[in-house]
């Protein structure tokens, strides 16, 4: 059965339908992408899921029963949470702290700050999350390290379902390995992992299964192991991304000789180039392609 499922869902902005009719199934134990160029209706479609915004038709199944989220906390509530390409930390907390206000339970509860620390390094630890130490204000962390203590969030409050907005966007190669680590790990324990990315070759390294958006509507889902990037980057854009170039033609005859010139390939004007030979450069770029006219 699917952990999250979706029919018909659809949400309208003024006179934009960022999501329209979308039907979808994601099941628990799988890293799924959700592939699209800038504005395909990926976040919205998430945003829907983690309760920031509330559909304007359709349906969201949780384990197959119907529920509706009016906020954030609900969807967290039944299981569902996203962490933001923006961190939504508390910078002059520490990283207990900020737990902490993930944990469900009572205001009245009494807390006791060790406690907090060494379930916060027990669950790192589950997880291979390197995170400092649990006292240590978040301010002084690394984008790397503040993005792991927001996963860590999730899984306090016992999230089964984890959303993640573009999570590579601000790290480090060897972040990102690490990242895709966790990732993996979360996987084999059962969870659904919700990828929101444009980057087709990390979708290819890390996802199982993908769900390719384009101006609002699914277009395709696909097993990742039988799609090749060049399959992926057409169905992202709805048209052959890799158009053929045009073979070289030899140069144009003289002038002299009584033909007319082509139009040119290229045409540079007033360009600078505050260097030692730049001029030379571009003198040499027109002796190149003479079709090219530098001014």
């Amino acid at each position: 059965m699917p952990a999250v499922s979706v029919r018909e869902l659809s949400k309208t902005f003024a006179t934009v339908r960022a999501v329209d009719r979308i039907s979808a199934d994601f099941y628990p134990g799988e890293i799924h992408a959700l592939l699209g160029e800038n504005g395909a209706g990926k976040s919205t479609l998430m945003h829907l899921l983690s309760g920031l915004h509330r559909p304007d038709a359709g349906e969201i199944r949780i384990d197959g029963q119907p529920r509706v989220f009016t906020s954030p906390r609900a969807a967290r509530a039944a299981g569902i949470a996203m962490v933001h390409q923006h961190f939504m930390l508390v910078p002059t907390l520490t990283i207990a702290e900020n737990i902490l206000f993930a944990l469900p339970g009572s205001g009245r509860d009494i807390v006791r700050r060790s406690l907090v620390g060494q379930q916060v390094q027990e669950l790192a630890s589950q997880y291979s999350l390197t995170i400092e130490d649990p006292n240590a204000l978040v301010s002084t962390l690394s984008v790397g390290s503040q993005q792991r203590v927001e996963i860590l969030k999730a899984l306090a409050a016992n999230a089964r379902v984890l959303i993640l907005d573009e999570p590579t966007a601000v790290l480090t190669p060897h972040e990102v390995d690490g990242l895709f680590h966790t990732l993996h790990n979360l996987k084999g324990a059962g969870y659904l992992i919700l990828l929101i990315t444009h980057k087709i070759p990390e979708v290819l390294a890390i996802s199982d299964r993908l769900s390719v958006l384009r101006q609002g509507k699914l277009v395709a889902t696909r097993e990742t192991s039988s799609c090749s990037a060049e399959e992926l980057a057409d169905l992202m854009v709805g048209e052959s991304a890799s158009p053929s170039i045009p073979q070289a033609r030899p140069p144009e005859p003289s002038l002299s000789m009584g033909h007319q010139a082509e139009p040119s390939l290229l045409a540079l004007e007033n360009v600078w180039l505050r260097a030692e030979g730049a001029r030379r450069m571009l003198r040499l770029m027109a002796m190149v392609n003479p079709s090219w006219s530098v001014y």
